[in-house]
């Protein structure tokens, strides 16, 4: 609702006076359905000084009123103001309504140009300069997003933090290519490794630091197929490289299985895009350094997956027989009537 009080010629040549900078704060009440000046105060010292002293005292628990107070700082129309609408809970609620469906009309006598801030209190911790500034600073964030939003918002900035680390080249600590992100194994984890390709061990985990930007060593314990589960971290992702030992066909194998376990939402955004980032560079690594043949290359989110039944049928694929190609049915049995041969217009047709 908008009513459009009478504005009191005393109001009206003040705030043309005041625009100018000679107030520090104005305030505006309502008399007899009448906008007049309610009280006024120069300027001092610095507008957060000036602040609570002067505009606390002019609060009012049981009147409404409309505050008018000057920044230091300017724009193209001349100094900035915080426009205040004093609406304390305990005030009438008639009161409350007629300062409620005046604000427009204060806000255009006065400039709205000259209004950098808008605040409505109804106590005076929404008011104070604290409260102005928790205000200021609640405009100048982000405005709230849904739940998809936000997931969507996380997603974008991990990407572009990958991306700006994938342009740091740093000699001495990574390598980074645009097929992906490279971090530098730590000796602990290339011993490891060089003992899996000499299959004196037969289990290595591996991690990532995302602090120091390394993989790291989680351990190289021995492990047997029925172990697996039991490795594979519930809440963190992990690289995993297993030296699988079955028979296939009458034949002894050891194959090499690398397993990249990552346990779905329970990790972070970052966590599995740096995961997923290093992957390929750390197995070209592996498979270029270290001699090691990947028999067979697996990503799970659950340790409960590997069975021995699951790794043989991934190591091994059942070979299905190749299908016969499909076959034109034959047609019905018996004369399917005397071939017909069509002429062009105006020649007969003639039985064949």
């Amino acid at each position: 609702m908008f009513l459009a009080l009478v504005v009191t010629p005393e109001l009206r040549q003040f705030l043309a006076r005041a625009r100018g900078g000679a107030a520090r704060l104005i305030k505006v009440c309502i008399r007899d359905e009448q906008l007049v000046l309610g009280a006024y105060r120069e300027p001092q010292q610095h507008w957060d000084q000036d602040y609570d002293h002067f505009l606390l005292p002019l609060l009012d628990d049981q009147e409404p009123c409309y505050i008018l107070y000057r920044l230091d700082s300017q724009n193209a129309l001349g100094y900035e103001w915080i426009f205040i609408s004093w609406s304390p809970d305990h005030s009438p609620v008639k009161q409350k309504m007629l300062y409620a469906a005046t604000r427009a009309t204060v806000k255009k006598e006065f400039g709205g140009g000259h209004v950098k801030y808008e605040i409505f209190g109804t106590a005076e911790e929404d008011v104070c300069l604290q409260g102005y500034q928790h205000y200021v600073s609640s405009c100048s964030g982000p405005a709230p997003l849904t739940l998809a939003e936000q997931e969507l918002q996380r997603i974008k900035i991990t990407e572009g933090w990958v991306k700006q680390v994938k342009t740091e080249i740093s000699v001495e600590s990574k390598h980074q290519t645009l097929q992906g992100l490279a971090f530098p194994l730590q000796e602990s984890a290339k011993r490891s490794l060089h003992l899996l390709a000499q299959k004196r061990i037969n289990y290595v985990q591996l991690r990532l630091d995302v602090e120091k930007e390394t993989i790291e060593l989680v351990h190289s314990n021995p492990t047997e197929t029925r172990d697996l589960p039991r490795r594979v971290p519930k809440d963190t992702p992990r690289y995993h490289f297993f030296l699988y030992k079955h028979s296939h066909e009458g034949d002894y194998l050891e194959s090499v299985v690398f397993i990249y376990s990552m346990p779905g939402y329970s990790c972070s955004i970052k966590e599995r895009m740096l995961y997923s980032s290093c992957k390929s560079r750390l197995l070209e690594e592996v498979e270029r350094d270290y001699h090691l043949e990947i028999a067979k290359k697996l990503e799970i989110d659950d340790g409960d997956e590997l069975t021995e039944e699951f790794l043989y049928d991934e190591v091994h694929p059942k070979q299905y027989a190749h299908k016969q190609a499909f076959a034109k049915p034959r047609g019905p049995a018996g004369k399917r009537g005397h071939k017909r041969l069509i002429k062009g217009a105006g020649e007969a047709i003639q039985d064949s």
